[in-house]
């Protein structure tokens, strides 16, 4: 049971955020660079919405009001958040492509991990998550080296 719940439902869920993730890559590189990228963005969005809301009842009770009662100033910040994310990866991947995810993702595990989850959230963490928090930063360094010598 500590496999299932520790290990591998993480990773499953990984799994999907990683598909989803190529998805919306390809459909910025190949589309997103229109001639409003913003709009492009936008739309993506509400199919993005629909989407939550269409399969919001297999996650829990469906009450509406009482959510944005409670929650409203995080939904708003998440709002937030996801039209920031949206808009980084619409210039990022139309203007210099997919491959430039891994600037992303190490900027993200600074900004998500260490600043939100260690320092905002006080979130546990241990020497094998600093070496790979070091590894990935040493990654980036090499990733934007090899861009340099092409």
């Amino acid at each position: 049971m500590y496999l299932m719940k520790h290990v591998i439902l993480p990773v499953v869920f990984a799994l999907i955020a990683a598909v989803g993730n190529a998805f919306f890559a390809l459909a910025q590189k190949k589309g997103g660079a229109s001639e409003n990228g913003l709009l492009f963005v936008g739309l993506s969005a509400l199919i993005s919405f629909g989407f939550a809301v269409l399969f919001s009842p297999l996650a829990g009770g469906v009450h509406i009001g009482q959510l944005v009662k409670s929650n409203g100033k995080y939904i708003l910040l998440s709002g937030g958040g996801l039209f920031l994310t949206y808009l980084g990866f619409n210039l990022l991947y139309s203007k210099f492509g997919v491959s430039q995810y891994v600037l992303y993702a190490v900027i993200s595990i600074i900004t998500t991990t260490l600043i939100v989850g260690v320092w905002w959230l006080k979130e546990p963490m241990n020497i094998f998550h600093k070496v790979a928090i070091c590894l990935s930063v040493l990654a980036v360094l090499f990733f934007s080296y090899g861009q340099s010598r092409l």
